[in-house]
């Protein structure tokens, strides 16, 4: 097993890497973190049934009373209606400060389950026990939780660190392969903005040849390093937005549900990488080699027939607008990110110099 710790301002969250800990130490590792024993099991329709019972039964073994609350998936769910469902749960299941809500599935559940117990009763415990690629690799870790908004997404939400973070690789093998490409496009941010290493990894290889674990714990601790520098994203956590704020735009506007967030990302890295060459940032060849790796993921590269005007319109609803400008998450060379401010004037007249997308109107 892998142990790492994470202490941030907020609290200290243990997390643990080990094939099998599902089936056999989370149940032990949740009751030595939380001085409750009563906890709500928040998971979606699909993981409910592959992953609810062993983690259910353990906990019940260690003397936990549980509820359980499965929502319907997809990022389109990730809705205050939602999170109204889990606080219902929560009055069922008499959660009091000293309780927990835990967090079994994707980076949905994650997000919506985090904020449910960063707001009931104004905290409560929080564990993470992410069963998707994405969310083992980043959302699961550096507490952000979420809901979405119609005009916006992740635009209501809190820093709320989990007081743990439960990570099996061995849940990888239920997903499908384009959920696996999906977590795989915040690897390739990963190499791209901090860990070039990464890529002898990836490069080269099938889906089926990947070492998961291997990938799951240097995101992990990749990503540990920033929230440790900038736990509330101030500055240097900012370059972790690498492909997030064209690729949220994308996501909105397309209703959540024409991409999955890594794909939509991966179309956000690929709009970054070139507008970072226009400004003689990005090395052109640099483009070319993380577009190659991203379609042989099976991701995505071309942003879909938006007009501009739509997709900068959306990007003004992002959170991370600071007045009327933004920092610009650019690559100056393969693990070198840099924060570029520009305003939404100047961003429209550099996305203007783009090749249109085939099939955009005018």
């Amino acid at each position: 097993m892998i142990a790492l710790t994470l202490p941030t301002a907020g609290r200290q969250s243990e997390i643990r890497i080990a094939r099998g800990l599902l089936h056999s130490e989370a149940a032990p590792l949740v009751a030595a973190t939380v001085p409750g024993r009563r906890a709500l099991i928040v998971s979606d329709t699909n993981v409910e049934p592959i992953h609810l019972a062993p983690l259910a039964s353990g906990l019940q073994q260690a003397g936990f009373t549980t509820l359980s609350l499965a929502l319907e998936p997809g990022e389109q769910n990730k809705t205050a209606a939602s999170l109204e469902r889990i606080y219902r749960a929560c009055h069922l299941a008499g959660l009091t400060r000293r309780d927990t809500i835990i967090a079994l599935g994707g980076g949905v559940i994650g997000d919506l389950a985090g904020f449910a117990a960063a707001t009931w009763q104004r905290g409560i415990y929080l564990v993470q026990v992410p069963t998707t690629l994405m969310a083992q690799v980043d959302s699961s870790v550096g507490g952000k939780t979420a809901i979405d908004m119609p005009y916006a997404k992740n635009t209501v939400g809190a820093f709320y660190q989990p007081h743990a973070i439960l990570v099996d690789p061995d849940t990888l093998d239920t997903l499908p392969p384009a959920r696996l490409s999906d977590g795989l496009a915040e690897v390739v941010k990963y190499a791209a903005i901090r860990d070039p290493g990464l890529l002898d990894l990836l490069e080269g290889r099938s889906l089926a040849d990947l070492d998961y674990a291997t990938l799951v714990e240097r995101s992990i601790r990749t990503k540990a390093d920033y929230v440790l520098a900038d736990e509330f994203d101030q500055g240097l956590r900012m370059q972790l937005n690498f492909g997030h704020t064209l690729g949220h735009a994308i996501e909105q506007l397309t209703g959540y549900e024409a991409y999955f967030h890594g794909e939509a990302v991966s179309i956000g890295m690929m709009l970054a990488l070139r507008l970072g060459a226009i400004l003689g940032i990005t090395p052109p060849g640099l483009i070319d080699r993380l577009g190659s790796l991203l379609t042989a993921l099976g991701l995505p590269t071309t942003p879909p027939p938006l007009p501009a005007e739509r997709l900068l319109g959306a990007v003004r609803g992002d959170k991370k607008l600071l007045g009327d400008s933004l920092n610009l998450i650019l690559i100056r060379e393969l693990g070198e990110a840099i924060i570029h401010p520009l305003s939404l004037n100047e961003l429209a007249m550099l996305y203007a110099k783009l090749p249109p997308t085939p099939g955009a109107p005018a």
